[in-house]
């Protein structure tokens, strides 16, 4: 079944680069270049990824995404970006996109990551069986896997898309080693050959959120080696 691709970018030229490549390799492409639009035809049509620049006229797409996410909207979104700071990366990844991308970038590794994306999505979505362990507690926190939330002493703590997915996969797989690899591929649906910073980036914003006493710690770096989830902090 032919994968539609949303393009919102308002720069002519790696427009039309990105819709003669991803229709060369058989996708149905779509192309907006202000982020009204854009965000408009992703809440009125059914789209399978989104590419989204920052710099858009009309509306920025940091608050497309943001808005599209409010809205329930949880198609894939991968931003692109001219901006290099790791501010504008963590905001972007805070707000509900899934990954991102610095121009100018490398057609295969986009190509890669859409693919990855697109393989994620249509894992969750079937059906699933009803699990009989569906919360998971840990210190003060409580994750209810069956309503996808997080609480705090019985209050909800907000988490993006992606902090959901990265939090489930470690609280599932406690005391282990995960590599950073394994953390791609299970929560991103990356393989080892896809580099990005997107686990780091990810760790680093539940750390702020599960561990706000830094003595505390679920989470365990260990260098050159990945990381560890422990049910009783440290």
């Amino acid at each position: 079944m032919t994968k539609t691709l949303l393009i919102i970018e308002d720069e002519a030229g790696i427009a039309f680069m990105l819709q003669d490549r991803f229709e060369s390799e058989g996708y149905s492409v779509v192309h907006k270049d202000n982020g009204p639009e854009g965000e408009a035809y992703a809440r009125q049509n059914s789209v399978d990824v989104i590419l989204l620049d920052i710099m858009l006229p009309g509306k920025d797409g940091f608050q497309v995404c943001q808005d599209l996410r409010r809205s329930g909207i949880n198609t894939p979104i991968l931003m692109l970006t001219a901006r290099t700071t790791n501010i504008d990366t963590v905001m972007g990844l805070k707000l509900g996109a899934d990954d991102y991308l610095t121009k100018p970038f490398d057609m295969a590794v986009l190509s890669a990551r859409v693919e990855a994306l697109l393989r994620r999505a249509q894992a969750e979505t079937p059906a699933k069986p009803a699990v009989q362990n569906d919360q998971y507690p840990f210190g003060d926190f409580l994750l209810d896997t069956s309503k996808q939330e997080l609480y705090r002493n019985g209050s909800l703590v907000e988490l993006n898309t992606q902090e959901y997915r990265l939090l489930k996969y470690l609280v599932q797989n406690p005391g282990r080693v995960l590599s950073r690899d394994e953390l791609l591929d299970a929560v991103w649906g990356y393989n080892s050959d896809v580099t990005t910073r997107t686990v780091d980036v990810h760790i680093a914003w539940l750390r702020k959120k599960i561990e706000d006493n830094p003595v505390s710690r679920h989470l365990i770096t260990l260098r050159g080696r990945g990381y560890k989830f422990l049910q009783e902090a440290e």
